[in-house]
């Protein structure tokens, strides 16, 4: 088996995970987790260098992430639990009274993984140009990454991070944004449309990489691609595109399952379609 194929098994369990833990509380974000496993999978199992025996805030000598987009939680609380942060059981617990697995995620419980609040869309690319300065200033030469969706570049202030990174030639810092073209209220294009997209990061001071995020050869290949380029006195973006609801035929393509669950006959044709290599939780 190769590490691509390991990686593969790796996303279809986390898979399971998100629409199971979406559908026990009839709440949460299905689409955009389903379309962002790969992704995850490839940074946490492949691409960053972390620890999860010794996460502690500041992150010192380590990459961090940030997941800007929170509501996608579903899909990063899997990643996690399954990479070691935290016991894979507490998957079970999501979006629950006193949970640490809340609907978006926050630090306030301690959650290992988890060092900034996200779900007010628009805020974690100033958060990851911060930790990435706070990196150039002592001296640690891992990498900050940080996600977003596409619907979320319709926020002013990622655009103000974007030049503040560009003007301070913040180079340890790689974004990618999650282009699958679909927001809550239907496609990007119809509620504010961000045009030449590529265009437009590279205006404003970034290199920019473009990879098909459903396909993890191309995941990998262009992280490192991305890794390659750091240290080189401009941050960079990745512009993935991904298809909503990736894994599950009925939920692919369409808007509607950005924050909807599963019913109990939709969750037992999910479950049939995503292989379980792992074992539930």
């Amino acid at each position: 088996m190769t590490d691509n194929q390991q990686l593969e098994r790796i996303a279809s369990q986390v898979r399971r995970d998100i629409v199971r833990m979406v559908h026990a509380q009839n709440s949460g974000h299905p689409g955009g987790s389903l379309g962002c496993t790969d992704f995850f999978t490839a940074l946490y199992f492949e691409i960053m260098d972390h620890d999860s025996k010794k996460f502690d805030m500041d992150g010192k000598n380590q990459d961090l992430f940030f997941l800007s987009n929170g509501h996608i939680s579903p899909v990063w609380y899997s990643i996690l639990a399954r990479s070691g942060y935290f016991e894979i059981s507490e998957l079970s617990t999501f979006r629950m009274i006193n949970s640490r697995l809340q609907g978006h995620p926050t630090p306030e419980e301690g959650l290992p993984g988890v060092r900034v609040a996200s779900g007010s869309l628009g805020q974690g690319l100033s958060v990851a140009c911060g930790a990435a300065l706070t990196k150039k200033l002592n001296n640690d030469p891992k990498i900050v990454y940080t996600l977003h969706g596409d619907g979320e570049l319709q926020e002013g202030q990622i655009w103000e991070a974007a030049m503040f990174a560009a003007q301070h030639k913040i180079d340890n810092l790689i974004a990618t944004v999650d282009y699958n073209g679909k927001q809550i209220d239907g496609p990007v294009d119809d509620i504010i449309s961000l045009g030449n997209l590529r265009a437009k990061w590279e205006s404003f001071g970034w290199e920019v990489l473009e990879m098909n995020g459903n396909k993890m050869e191309e995941v990998i290949s262009t992280l490192q691609k991305a890794k390659s380029m750091t240290g080189k006195k401009k941050p960079i973006v990745i512009l993935m595109k991904t298809e909503m609801g990736m894994g599950v035929d009925f939920m692919m393509g369409s808007h509607k399952w950005h924050g909807v669950a599963p019913n109990d006959e939709q969750l037992k044709d999910a479950l049939d379609q995503l292989e379980e290599t792992l074992g539930d939780y």
